[in-house]
């Protein structure tokens, strides 16, 4: 289908480490989308910021910018699009 993004990743009950996205344009937002049945967290480090992440969460964030995470959850099943 036509889309603005050049990729989309899937990842399945992975924690994700502080990083960059390194494929990113600095112009534009990257789109997260939180699915599944977890308690996540979601860090943007560079912000001293930390959001919920529930299942139905979607972030737009300047991903190759700001250095983002999501560390271990307690519980559940955690699926992310981005």
């Amino acid at each position: 289908w036509p889309s603005i993004y050049v990729g989309i990743d899937v990842i399945v009950n992975q924690e994700t480490p502080p990083h960059l996205d390194k494929v990113s344009a600095p112009s534009l937002l990257d789109l997260l989308v939180s699915l599944g049945t977890h308690d996540a967290q979601f860090h943007v480090s560079d912000l001293s910021f930390i959001f919920g992440y529930q299942p139905g969460t979607m972030i737009y964030l300047a991903g190759k910018l700001l250095h983002h995470s999501v560390p271990k959850w307690e519980k559940g099943e955690r699926i992310a699009l981005a």
